[in-house]
């Protein structure tokens, strides 16, 4: 019997942002790039799906109801379950020190809002090649 080819599954992100205005423009642009987008409104329910899906990325605000997402950061990165995924800081905090902060509490890369969708498409696919392995800058 011949091989069948392999299917590459575009990535899972998971998009975390209580402003549904951005869920939906983020969302919608990924979608359109080829990603699969889950979306969680507040951090409980950005903590659950987590677990559940175990996304490739997650692009979340850093101020969120429930469970903020400098608290979610930590726990993420605590639980063996999803410590391997990385986090994207997409926030408008830009004050100094605001980076480290975030990058402190379990973030891999940090964003500040409001910044173009292609902008933030190639981030993700900046985290996403160093999280396979794959050299910096390839394609």
């Amino acid at each position: 019997m011949a091989d069948l080819p392999s299917v590459q599954v575009a990535p899972l992100v998971l998009l975390v942002d209580d402003y549904p205005d951005a869920r939906e423009m983020y969302g919608f642009f990924l979608a359109r790039r080829g990603y699969r987008v889950e979306e969680a409104a507040d951090g409980h329910e950005a903590l659950d799906k987590a677990l559940a899906l175990r996304p490739q990325v997650i692009l979340m605000d850093l101020s969120l109801p429930g469970i903020d997402g400098w608290e979610l950061a930590r726990m993420l990165k605590r639980d063996p379950r999803t410590l391997d995924i990385p986090i994207i800081a997409l926030t408008a905090h830009a004050l100094n020190g605001e980076e480290q902060r975030a990058r402190g509490a379990g973030c891999d890369a940090f964003v500040t809002k409001p910044c173009l969708p292609h902008a933030l498409e190639a981030e993700i696919a900046r985290i996403l090649r160093a999280a396979s392995g794959a050299i910096p800058g390839g394609a």
